[in-house]
């Protein structure tokens, strides 16, 4: 795939991200919410990784020189691995923090409906991200299932947009469920368990990313 292609997904990514966050925020500070401020968490660090995604382009595209007569193409993996690292030191650990924290304290989620709306208007943001990535992808597969054509994938950045969008549209339903859950059987600390929820989804997500960036 052309690095413009790439890069049109990885623009696409971060403007949706960027918004996304400053909202999940926001409702969090309302509500009350663990797992609207792991989102917002969530959010800002998928903002920050395609910044670097960005920079890692930029880095990967310059020519050779006497010092580095290949290139510098493999700095674009050397930065997918760190957005990888970032994705699951700061995004699965502050969600992991969080969590815990609700659980033990129990704070109540004050005008929930806040949330339903953050979350309504994250998953259009999230969807469309998603799925301009996604079609970029196809045209790379050819008759390859959508596992082999990730494993088999030298483009770090597409893969990387790819499955922090579908992380991210799965911890938005997490954080939906845990708290419509927190709210109608009054327990906090479902909102808590959300929270954690949406920790072990970033953990397995950074995982699998660091693994074939470093492949």
């Amino acid at each position: 795939m052309a690095a413009g292609s790439s890069k049109k997904v990885i623009y696409a990514a971060l403007a949706g991200n960027f918004l996304i966050a400053v909202t999940k925020f926001g409702a969090a500070l309302w509500t009350g919410s663990a797992a609207m401020l792991s989102e917002g968490v969530h959010s800002l660090v998928d903002t920050g990784n395609q910044g670097l995604l960005l920079y890692g382009h930029r880095r990967a595209s310059r020519p050779p020189d006497a010092r580095h007569p290949l290139g510098f193409g493999r700095e674009l993996y050397f930065w997918s691995f760190i957005v990888a690292l970032l994705l699951f030191a700061l995004g699965a650990g502050v969600s992991l923090y969080e969590g815990i924290a609700q659980i033990r304290e129990r704070h109540p989620i004050t005008d929930p409906a806040v949330n339903y709306a953050v979350i309504a208007f994250s998953v259009i943001f999230e969807g469309v991200s998603w799925w301009i990535a996604l079609q970029e992808f196809r045209k790379t597969k050819g008759g390859l299932t959508y596992f082999q054509a990730f494993k088999r994938s030298k483009n770090a950045p597409l893969f990387l947009v790819l499955f922090e969008d579908t992380a991210a549209l799965i911890g938005l339903a997490i954080a939906c469920a845990g708290n419509f859950a927190s709210h109608y059987f009054a327990r906090p600390e479902l909102d808590g368990v959300a929270s954690l929820g949406i920790s072990l989804v970033l953990a397995v997500t950074a995982t699998m990313l660091a693994r074939e960036s470093k492949e």
